[in-house]
């Protein structure tokens, strides 16, 4: 019996006819007997030489990028398993059982909770050949999300996590009442603190992470603030997760930038959540010519040992040939599929397959492991990545999705979502793997944890004593960094004096003082994507340089101007080129530097506000879970202060967005003043305090008179505003209005002011410096209220105390300023004013009395409220 055709074309290109088959065994022979003679070494030497010759353009002669499917090291190659194979086999079981226990326990009691099995089935030999010989305390581990019950079994043997905790998978409050620890679906350093490093659960992300992590621990050695080497980055992922383009972003970063030090295991089990990967192609494939086509180095981890007999025996090269015709979709039917199908629809195809077989059971072939199922082929491949130098590398490991779930789940279209077994499979599941459970403990999904003294779990201690202990693991570091006095570096934006200046100009010369501050000044990251000259940041080149990992060689081409562009070894700029994604990342590596290194560092990186929360809103997300520490600057911010962009580059909306996550502390400030408070308090809290907070700051790129900093409101600029100005009315008084401003809207809002004085109204002008800020504290009062607690009024509401109508103006969605409504004191009229819609381009008068947050308009509304229109 034979596969069915599918009608399509072969994997394989087809070679052209041989024109000359004599001419071309002499070749082959000339080159095998330089291979026996010289040895490997030489005839790679050869093969480069004559590649030099064939790539001109006359031969026009390119490499082929994808190798035979078949391991890359090969058996004589080999090195010896140091460990005990059948312990560590034990082990595996033991956490596989001890996984699914938890999932299914956790669904039949709460169908509505989810989970997954079939992810660490597949994985689970390539997690647990990582933590008993690879993976160092020390190092960066990102670990497949949907794999997380595997970890929380590793943990529960370990001792870190109770059998309660395991009841509570997916049931964080109800473990919480429990006394018990309630275990997340995924790994999120914000629920459980002490245990998981990264956040990994949102597909893509981990990937271009590790990345820059990786980038980053050579930045941090290159600089000389701490020496990183000898750690490596490691990452587990889904080859499904390979689709994400945040996945492929930056692999070229990592080859142009050698990092060694990053080894990625990309775990093909063909499966994504709805069917195969590539069911008409094979994603091995696709993904060893993507990664040797961006400089990494690919080992391909595809057949265990049991298949060592069967290529040995193969002179024909029939089993090569067969793979490569095999389609994914085809191999997924192979693996749900038992031995006697496998029998005449594999090795049924040809006579030479046949004959391969002979002599095998059915349960044999049944039993014939993927490369990353088999322990000794995994312990070879992960020592060749890690002792490879000069290319990060990709382990690409071919494994079975709901490995060792039989019928009820492996290689089905449905296994991803297999969260519960019946009694049958369960007792199959307990057969396979040679379980120590009993009929009834499999049947009740009991779980189970040897004695301590047992061997398996002294075994189990030894190796992670050997690497320096358990992971995953999050420390902190609790050392605080020092952080100069707001006169040593702001005392121009303190005391203006009326100077005129933009906000992002303000930024710039207090980041160039910070700079130079002996403490502080080594421990900051400025970073950019490809905008520094757009934000006034080129005399930071001279200053502090951009880092390059192998310094500048050329001679930059304004080399004898005042801001010559300066790369350097040492440099301390980070310039990601146009890649918000990846200056996201290195921030985030940066900003999670205290709890990743134990070594705080204060990131600051600039950007087109619209570039933000906007494009890259997932990973400031994910940073947020990350526990991140440091500064977001969303410069040419607000939808009419950058004028002539139109609706592409004009930001309405990151205020909206950056209320919405709680550790993050978001302002519009107006002014140079306001400006240097917030950065002084911001890193106040960050790196003595030691908060897990970051801080979200607009920026204009508007020219404009800046006053004093009033006296004695430092503490009002944090809880989010104070009373800028009282503006009396001329002649006689017809009425009393509030406004309300942020950012470089203030500055129409006091036009307003003049504007209604003149008309007989008295004005209160009150600077907004946080919008969400003072929502959030009306929030906790309300809180309170409801609890029946005392407390005091919000800031929110002491600042709106008073009389007449208030009117609010921002540069964002009319959302923003309606975010304090409910807190404005009763009897007193609030209208919002913003900019709602899409953008334009034009210039910022134009735009603002298109929105209608001008001083006309801003006017306009303030005496429609008094007339009570």
């Amino acid at each position: 019996m034979s596969v069915p055709s599918t009608g399509l074309p072969a994997l394989s290109p087809a070679r052209p006819a041989d024109s000359d088959p004599h001419e071309t065994a002499e070749w082959r022979d000339a080159f095998l007997a330089l291979v026996e003679r010289e040895g490997p070494e030489r005839a790679r030497f050869i093969l480069d030489r004559l590649a030099e010759l064939a790539r001109d353009p006359h031969v026009a002669w390119a490499p082929g990028l994808v190798t035979p499917y078949l391991n890359t090291v090969p058996v004589d190659a080999q090195p010896r398993f140091p460990g005990d194979l059948a312990i560590e086999e034990k082990l595996a079981s033991l956490m596989r059982w001890n996984a699914l226990a938890m999932v299914a326990r956790a669904n039949a009691a709460h169908p509505e909770l989810g989970g997954h099995i079939a992810s660490y089935a597949s994985a689970a030999d390539l997690f647990e050949v990582g933590f008993n010989h690879f993976f160092h305390a020390r190092d960066l581990v990102f670990y497949q999300p949907h794999s997380a019950p595997g970890l929380y079994a590793r943990a529960f043997l370990e001792g870190r996590l109770a059998e309660q905790d395991l009841a509570h998978y997916r049931r964080e409050i109800t473990g919480a009442r429990a006394g018990a620890r309630g275990l997340p679906s995924y790994p999120h350093p914000w629920l459980m603190p002490d245990f998981w490093q990264f956040p990994t659960g949102s597909m893509g992300l981990g990937p271009i992470s590790s990345i820059y992590h990786a980038r980053f621990m050579r930045y941090l050695t290159h600089r000389g603030l701490l020496d990183c080497s000898g750690r490596k980055v490691w990452g587990v992922f889904g080859d499904g997760e390979m689709d994400e383009p945040e996945s492929m972003s930056a692999l070229t970063l990592a080859s142009r930038e050698r990092l060694d030090n990053l080894v990625w295991v990309v775990n093909c089990n063909l499966q994504r959540l709805d069917g195969p990967v590539r069911g008409n192609g094979r994603i091995v494939d696709e993904l060893e010519k993507l990664f040797r086509g961006a400089g990494w180095r690919v080992i391909k981890l595809l057949w265990g040992s049991d298949w060592d007999g069967l290529f040995a025996r193969d002179t024909t090269g029939a089993l090569a040939r067969a793979f490569a015709h095999t389609v994914d979709g085809q191999m997924q039917t192979f693996a749900a599929k038992d031995g006697r199908f496998n029998r005449e629809n594999f090795f049924g195809q040809d006579p030479e397959l046949a004959r391969l077989a002979q002599g095998m059971t059915d349960e044999q072939i049944d039993r014939l492991r993927r490369g990353g199922h088999d322990i000794v082929k995994i312990h070879a491949a992960y020592a060749a990545a890690a002792a490879h130098s000069g290319e990060p590398v990709v382990v690409l490991a071919h494994t079975k999705k709901g490995y060792g779930m039989g019928t009820a789940g492996q290689g089905r279209m449905t296994t991803h979502s297999q969260k519960k077994l019946d009694d049958e499979a369960l007792l199959a599941f307990r057969n396979r793997f040679d379980l120590p459970l009993s009929d009834e403990d499999a049947r009740s999904l009991a779980f189970f944890r040897p004695p301590a003294d047992a061997p398996e779990m002294r075994y189990l201690r030894e190796r992670r004593e050997a690497l320096g202990g358990p992971i995953p693991r999050r420390t902190v570091a609790d050392a605080p960094l020092a952080v100069p006095p707001l006169a040593a570096f702001a005392g121009f934006a303190v005391a203006a004096g009326g100077k005129g200046m933009s906000t992002t100009m303000a930024f710039v010369r207090l980041l160039g003082q910070l700079l130079k501050d002996p403490a502080l000044g080594p421990r900051i990251v400025p970073i950019v994507a490809d905008e520094a000259r757009t934000f006034g940041m080129a005399n930071l080149f001279k200053q502090v340089g951009i880092y390059s990992s192998v310094g500048q060689h050329y001679e930059p081409e304004d080399i004898g101007s005042v801001l010559s562009y300066r790369e350097a070894l040492d440099g301390q700029i980070l310039e990601e080129g146009i890649s918000e994604a990846g200056a996201i990342a290195s921030w985030t590596a940066a900003a999670t530097s205290y709890s990743v290194h134990g070594f705080p560092m204060m990131p600051f990186y600039i950007y087109y506000s619209m570039f933000g929360f906007q494009r890259v809103g997932d990973a400031i997300w994910a940073a947020a879970d990350q526990r991140a520490r440091g500064f977001l600057l969303g410069a040419t911010a607000g939808r009419t202060t950058l004028a002539g962009e139109g609706l592409q580059h004009q930001d309405g909306s990151s205020h909206l967005v950056a209320a919405s996550i709680p550790n993050c502390r978001a302002w519009d400030p107006a002014f140079a003043g306001e400006l240097a408070v917030i950065l002084h308090r911001g890193m106040q809290e960050m790196l003595v305090e030691q908060r897990d907070v970051f801080h979200y700051i607009t920026l204009g790129n508007e020219n404009y008179a800046q006053p004093d900093l009033p006296a004695g409101v430092e503490d009002a600029v944090m809880q989010g505003g104070y009373r800028f100005a009282e503006v009396a009315a001329e002649g006689t008084l017809r009425g009393r209005v509030t406004l309300l401003g942020s950012g470089a809207i203030v500055g129409e809002v006091m036009k307003a002011a003049t504007l209604l004085a003149r008309e007989g109204v008295a004005c209160e002008v009150l600077s907004i410096t946080s919008w969400s800020e003072l929502a959030r504290e009306g929030r906790a009062w309300e809180a309170r209220r409801l609890a029946d607690e005392e407390a005091p009024a919000p800031h929110v509401a002491q600042l709106l105390h008073g009389e007449g109508p208030i009117v609010a103006a921002s540069d964002y969605v009319c959302a923003v300023p309606e975010a304090i409504r409910a807190y404005v004191p009763a009897g007193r009229r609030y209208l919002t004013l913003g900019t709602d819609g899409f953008g334009r381009s034009d210039t910022r008068a134009a735009l603002r009395a298109w929105f209608g947050v001008d001083a006309m308009s801003i006017a306009a509304a303030a005496q429609a409220a008094l007339a009570g229109r």
